[in-house]
């Protein structure tokens, strides 16, 4: 199943190590479909059937494409940038006995510690130049095998297999280098690989990356694995839905926030005022009250599901548990840790019935409490109706992760779907589904 969408899929998936990346990624196809870059410092003159973007921190985007006509709400697609890694300190370079330089790391979000040992790994974000006074952010990959965090041998650790417990501080120091072969540091490669000295090197954003490459696999080729699936799927996805589309009376918007996995709260995450912002200054160009246009606005919250383990199945809900290659997942919990509720679960289902794409169902197993994700927080700022969606995949947050090639169509369809539709609000508890939008966009 190898696809123009899934190969497009996999080669965005390598080419974003970092949440940095994925940004820069997003704005450069963005640009190469006709969307302008907005700055938040500067005025916005908005015009009706054009699309913009604007970044913040250059970790979290926000694209949209206003209407031909008039506007009367929102449909807006919200994902995260970053994915569990590991973040290199201020002071990174540590020796071990006279023998070894290991690189300081620390845990960002939740990984499985085990997958990032004995691979392949190298060093990627954003490194801060000075010069002549003026501050510069670059984002930089260091496109080669670079560190490995070794594992100890099984005669060392006869745990390993029977419920070893990782130590970060211990277990997961990458590898960087032997003393005695050059005097070769971090800062120097990253140095060559920005063209610049290390002297100009005045901080950075760094970050442990995969290298391991993306595949398609499977007696059928059915399935793909790689690093980043949760959350950049959903983000590649959402954004082959926003191009395609041109909205008459919609402001179609795509919203990508950083540091989903380690709760949101920051400038740049889904718990700041960037969207809200956003959308007050869109009204504003539109001369349009803000609340009335939320009162008939949505938004789908894309971050990805879990399947149902082939080898595990007892921890999956007995009848809300998804499987790979099966459709949209709609994601529930009673605790609204996922916004979905009956009236913005059975409008997507609307959505997708329409364009005969099919759908499933999540839920944790009631006495395994599950993760949350970037809707409910964004509801805090901006309320309107809310559906949390993701696609069913395996091993999330593992550095290689493993989902299905059907999935990623069933995605784009079901967004493009989604921003072809304009929300009615005829009364709190009454709503109007009206076909709004035309295909006629290009895709990523």
């Amino acid at each position: 199943m190898r696809t123009q969408a899934m190969e497009n899929l996999l080669s965005f998936l390598e080419a974003s190590p970092t949440a940095f990346h994925a940004v820069e990624n997003t704005a450069e196809l963005l640009e190469k479909n006709g969307f302008v870059r907005l700055l938040e410092g500067e005025n916005w003159n908005l015009e009706l059937g054009k699309g913009y973007f604007v970044t913040r921190n250059q970790s979290s985007i926000i694209a949209f494409r206003m209407p031909e006509k008039s506007a009367s709400s929102f449909m807006i697609t919200a994902s995260h940038t970053d994915s569990p890694t590991f973040k290199l300190k201020n002071e990174f370079e540590a020796p071990a006995f006279d023998q070894y330089v290991r690189l300081v790391v620390e845990p960002y979000g939740g990984s499985i510690f085990s997958t990032w040992t004995d691979r392949p790994l190298s060093v990627a974000g954003r490194v801060i130049l000075e010069k002549d006074g003026n501050f510069l952010a670059k984002t930089v990959k260091i496109d080669r095998d670079l560190v490995l965090i070794p594992n100890l041998a099984i005669h060392m650790n006869r745990e390993v297999n029977t419920g070893y417990k990782w130590n970060a501080a211990v277990d997961m120091l990458p590898l960087f280098s032997q003393n005695n072969q050059g005097k070769e540091t971090l800062k120097s490669i990253l140095a060559q690989e920005l063209s610049c000295s290390v002297e100009d090197i005045r901080g950075f954003d760094l970050f442990l990356y995969n290298r391991q490459k993306g595949s398609v696999w499977g007696a059928n080729e059915e399935f793909f694995s790689s690093p980043r699936i949760d959350n950049l799927m959903c983000l590649y996805g959402t954004l082959e839905g926003l191009l395609a589309v041109n909205p008459l009376h919609t402001v179609n918007l795509l919203l990508a926030a950083d540091n989903e996995e380690t709760g949101s709260a920051t400038k740049q995450g889904a718990g700041s005022l960037f969207l809200s912002d956003t959308l007050s200054r869109i009204c504003e160009s539109l001369n349009a009250d803000k609340r009335q246009m939320l009162a008939s606005s949505m938004m789908i919250s894309a971050d990805n599901g879990h399947a149902k383990h082939p080898n595990h199945s007892e921890m999956s809900d007995a009848k809300n548990a998804p499987h790979l290659n099966g459709g949209v997942v709609i994601k529930s919990n009673a605790a609204q840790k996922y916004t979905t509720d009956g009236i913005s679960c059975a409008l997507f289902e609307s959505i997708c019935k329409n364009a005969e794409i099919p759908v499933q169902y999540y839920a944790n197993r009631s006495d395994l409490p599950g993760g949350s994700t970037l809707g409910s927080i964004s509801n805090t700022q901006v309320p309107l109706i809310t559906v949390d969606i993701g696609m069913a995949q395996l091993a999330m947050h593992s550095s290689y992760e493993t989902a299905g090639c059907k999935d990623i169509e069933y995605l784009i369809r079901a967004m493009t779907a989604f921003y072809q539709y304009e929300l009615k609000a005829i009364g709190d508890g009454s709503y109007q589904l009206l076909k709004n939008g035309k295909e006629g966009g290009k895709h990523a």
